[in-house]
């Protein structure tokens, strides 16, 4: 009886794993990339990375974002947001913005993609 309870208590646990699927990955960007211009200004600026999932989710992931380094000019407040937009079965838009008088020379960081 024992072996047959530990039996469907890993059957049920392999089950759970199994039905959760997740990608990770990292992105990074500064000023030498094309388009950015969040070191320059005093307005709203944002700049987009576009993720591709190396293979596509059954249903919509949720997305987890870290930042890892921010290189930002320190005689200013130091202002940058980044947040998942547009997120699909395939993929996702990161979005780093910052604003006010804010210089930010580059980020870098992690992604994890998760679904159940």
């Amino acid at each position: 009886m024992k072996k047959l309870i530990v039996a469907v208590l890993f059957f049920a646990l392999a089950t759970i794993a199994s039905a959760q699927s997740f990608q990770t990955g990292e992105f990074s960007a500064d000023v030498k990339s094309a388009g950015w211009s969040l070191h320059e200004g005093e307005n709203n600026r944002s700049y987009d990375i576009d993720v591709s999932f190396k293979k596509s989710f059954e249903v919509i992931p949720k997305i987890i974002l870290s930042v890892t380094k921010a290189d930002c000019d320190v005689q200013d407040n130091i202002r940058y947001k980044v947040e998942a937009r547009s997120i699909s079965r395939d993929g996702f838009t990161i979005k780093i913005s910052t604003w006010a008088a804010s210089k930010v020379f580059g980020i870098d960081g992690s992604w994890l993609a998760i679904s159940e």
